[in-house]
C-alpha cells in the first residue's frame, strides 16, 4: 500500500471513529449542515385543528432559533424562507413571492417535508 492510500485510509478511520464519539444531537447537526449545503426542497404545511390553512414550498431549511445569551439553548421557534403557496397546489405561481417566517414549537401545528413533486 502506497503513502497516499495509507493516509487516505487513515483519514477515513478518524473521521468514522469521530462521528462515532459525537453526541445524537452533534450527528444530527452534521446532517443538517450536509443537507444544508446539498440543498432540499421542502414544504411546510400550517394546519388550523385539522384545516390546512398555509403551505410554504421551496423552502431549503427550517431552522431552530438558538439564545443570544451565550449560551448553546434553543429558542421556542424555528424560521426559514419559502414561497408562500395561496393556492396550495406546491407550484410557485406569478405574484407568489419569497418571504421570511417564523412557527412556534409550543403552538403551531405543522408538517415539514420534502415535497412530492
Amino acid at each position: 500500500m502506497n503513502t497516499r492510500a495509507l493516509l487516505a485510509l487513515t483519514l477515513a478511520a478518524a473521521l468514522a471513529l469521530g462521528a462515532l464519539g459525537c453526541t445524537q444531537e452533534s450527528q444530527n447537526r452534521i446532517s443538517r449542515s450536509i443537507q444544508n449545503w446539498t440543498g432540499t426542497n421542502g414544504v411546510l404545511d400550517i394546519y388550523a385543528g385539522n384545516r390546512l390553512v398555509m403551505r410554504f414550498i421551496k423552502i431549503d431549511k427550517l431552522t431552530t432559533a438558538e439564545s443570544t445569551g451565550g449560551g448553546n439553548e434553543s429558542r421556542a421557534y424555528r424560521f426559514g424562507y419559502g414561497y408562500l403557496d395561496r393556492d396550495l397546489d406546491y407550484e410557485v405561481d406569478p405574484g407568489e413571492k419569497k418571504i421570511y417566517f417564523e412557527i412556534s414549537d409550543f403552538s403551531t401545528n405543522y408538517i415539514f417535508y420534502e415535497s412530492p413533486k
